[in-house]
């Protein structure tokens, strides 16, 4: 059995966990289409917005909504703003296997049938417990996919420094200022929290390390320029105070780059 939903922009205040099978249709999540399989879980945080296009979906499936009132003064309120998969903007759906399909399938019966059971004093520690054991297996699954998609995350890389060669040759850096992460991973049609976790996962280096290595890489070639100044280095690479581009250089370095154009640069 099936259902269609026209165009509906969905939005509200719980922390939702959804598990549908899409026969048909589009969902946008931020500005880009979800990546959204059978068999797959998706994950919204509150206030954020997703948008159905003429979806068509099995009305078999389950979807958890937990307000936030409802987490209060347990721990797994600090818990669930740790996990990244909260705040995914795109492509970012949680794919099961069949075995791992099957574990989700037993704990989401589990919430549900305490769920229906006439409530006690330990109704809610236990259902929080099922919630929080959901969560745990889905942060699991989560660190799995990434893995398994290290020859995507290697594109992502790719894609992380040719945005950041493109914007530098095309003056950004001296006209803009350093990008913010923000703004690199919006043009990549993802969210920061998620390019950082595959840079992450590939390479053991955050989307901050990453771009703190162009700077550096860049600034090592233009202060071996001939005449280019600490403070013209600066300013191409979009530093507005020459002082924090020397602090950050030496710490990335281990020398300030006057030390490195000293002992570089060929006489």
């Amino acid at each position: 059995m099936s259902c269609s939903v026209e165009p509906e922009i969905l939005t509200n205040d719980f922390y939702c966990i959804s598990f549908k099978k899409v026969l048909s249709g589009e969902i946008l999540y931020g500005r880009t289409s979800y990546d959204y399989e059978n068999g797959a879980l998706i994950f919204m945080g509150p206030r954020q917005e997703a948008v159905t296009q003429n979806v068509s979906f099995d009305v078999s499936g389950a979807m958890i909504l937990i307000h936030e009132d409802f987490i209060k003064a347990h721990d797994i309120r600090n818990r669930i703003k740790k996990y990244s998969f909260f705040s995914y903007n795109v492509n970012e759906a949680l794919h099961l296997s069949p075995k791992e399909e099957k574990q989700i399938q037993s704990l989401l019966s589990s919430i549900e049938n305490e769920y229906h059971l006439n409530p006690d004093e330990f109704s809610k520690d236990i259902l929080l417990s099922h919630i929080d054991t959901l969560l745990r297996y889905s942060n699991r699954y989560y660190k799995r996919q990434f893995i398994n998609r290290k020859e995507m995350n290697g594109e992502v890389l790719a894609q992380f420094q040719d945005t950041l060669s493109n914007y530098f040759e095309s003056g950004g850096f001296e006209e803009g200022g350093v990008p913010q992460l923000e703004e690199i991973a919006g043009k990549l049609s993802m969210s920061r929290r998620y390019l950082s976790d595959s840079l992450k996962s590939e390479t053991g280096k955050s989307a901050m390390d990453h771009l703190h290595l162009y700077l550096m890489d860049e600034a090592k070639n233009l202060l071996l320029e001939p005449n280019v100044t600490v403070s013209e280095a600066a300013y191409k690479l979009g530093f507005e105070y020459p002082n924090y581009f020397s602090r950050l250089f030496k710490k990335k370095v281990g020398m300030n780059p006057t030390e490195y154009q000293k002992q570089h640069l060929v006489h």
